[in-house]
């Protein structure tokens, strides 16, 4: 049975056009962070296979995987966010997670798969564009950077495949507002978005470039006042989103501390610093200047500890660690704290607890797994050292 990839298949449009796909006899490979309402799979269990993916840490094995099935002749890119704030209400996180979804990782994939969709053999492949990367976008900025990137990256492709002699091309699905998504706080309504599924589906297979929904009726006016003054058509969007009240300016990042000696650093430390990543968007790190407070010496000095925590890829900020971890909520202002679950209970984290009820601070108590720690490491070493000497 032929395959069909679809990056962000769980919600919205992906998950119509999982839907589509399935309807015309494919066999749909869903890749997403989260599992696709069942209420739409109820008798299509051997019909799609779902992947959890998390394009903030993508996976390339699971993508190579998928490229070298030669039953996969689809590959449909869906998965991104964003929102209508202005600049200064994003924070540096929000920036980099968007790009790294909407943009980074899209055109990852697209190149893990690209000697498929070079090839003569043919290969359907779309992505999602937005309208917003095709104008101005003020209140949209940064998502409409990383849409624009993508709509310049398939125009320009697009002509590398035509030189390259393959017929197959990248289809750019750019919309406006779409009913019956999440994007925007909205609710998955299939009935919605069917219709447009089925046109994306038509479109990919008739190995088109550019399909704007609604182009006649809205977009093609749209475009044609922004083409005549570009700055006149921003400040009226702007002016537009202002009245319609269509922006948010609250704060949506979660923010997670975490502290620790890292002395000797491990496996362990880099599992404790993968899972607090999977809770937030912006990983501080507390870093002890020294492992009095446990009555041991620390074998690497403070400096480069600060330096090997630094470098992990799930880590955005390394500071010096405060006496208590609730000192650095003064500072940090962060939204979750993580921390061993063996302290649930005790007199110190009951105290946290009470002191944050009211800073919208969530404790996070990770469970204790049994595997390599920095004591079993210590007594090695020691031991070792007392056997050269013996």
């Amino acid at each position: 049975m032929q395959k069909a990839v679809i990056i962000g298949g769980s919600n919205g449009i992906g998950l119509a056009v999982s839907l589509e796909l399935i309807k015309q006899g494919y066999h749909a490979v869903i890749l997403d962070i989260s599992e696709p309402d069942e209420k739409y799979f109820q008798e299509l269990a051997d019909k799609y296979t779902f992947i959890r993916c998390n394009l903030l840490d993508l996976d390339e094995s699971i993508i190579e995987q998928l490229r070298d099935d030669a039953d996969v002749k689809l590959l449909m890119i869906t998965a991104g966010f964003g929102r209508v704030t202005p600049f200064e209400s994003l924070h540096t996180a929000e920036i980099k997670n968007m790009l790294q979804v909407n943009t980074v990782s899209a055109l990852k994939i697209v190149r893990i798969f690209y000697d498929r969709i070079m090839a003569k053999e043919p290969f359907y492949c779309g992505m999602m564009g937005s309208i917003a990367g095709l104008i101005s976008s003020p209140m949209f900025s940064v998502y409409a950077a990383s849409k624009a990137a993508v709509c310049r990256f398939i125009e320009s492709v697009n002509i590398e495949l035509e030189f390259a002699g393959t017929d197959n091309r990248i289809l750019n699905v750019s919309p406006g507002s779409v009913k019956g998504t999440r994007f925007n706080k909205g609710e998955n309504d299939m009935e919605l978005v069917s219709g447009l599924a089925r046109e994306i589906v038509s479109r990919l297979f008739n190995s088109e470039t550019l399909y704007i929904p609604e182009y006649d009726t809205i977009y093609k006016g749209v475009i044609e006042r922004y083409n005549n003054d570009p700055h006149a058509y921003g400040v009226s969007s702007y002016q537009y989103k202002l009245d319609s009240g269509r922006f948010s300016t609250e704060k949506r990042v979660r923010i997670g501390y975490l502290s620790g000696t890292f002395d000797l650093f491990h496996v362990g430390h880099l599992n404790l610093l993968r899972n607090a990543k999977q809770y937030c968007d912006y990983l501080i790190v507390g870093v002890h200047p020294d492992a009095s407070h446990k009555g041991k010496v620390t074998f690497i000095p403070f400096e480069e500890r600060m330096q090997i925590v630094g470098a992990v890829k799930y880590v955005d900020k390394v500071v010096r660690s405060c006496p208590e971890d609730c000192d650095a909520w003064d500072t940090l202002h962060y939204t979750h704290l993580f921390v061993g679950s063996d302290y649930k209970g005790t007199e110190r984290f009951m105290r946290y607890e009470e002191y944050f009820k009211d800073k919208g601070v969530e404790i996070v108590y990770f469970p204790y797994t049994q595997g390599t720690s920095s004591t079993q490491i210590r007594e090695k070493i020691i031991s070792n050292d007392k056997g050269d000497k013996q």
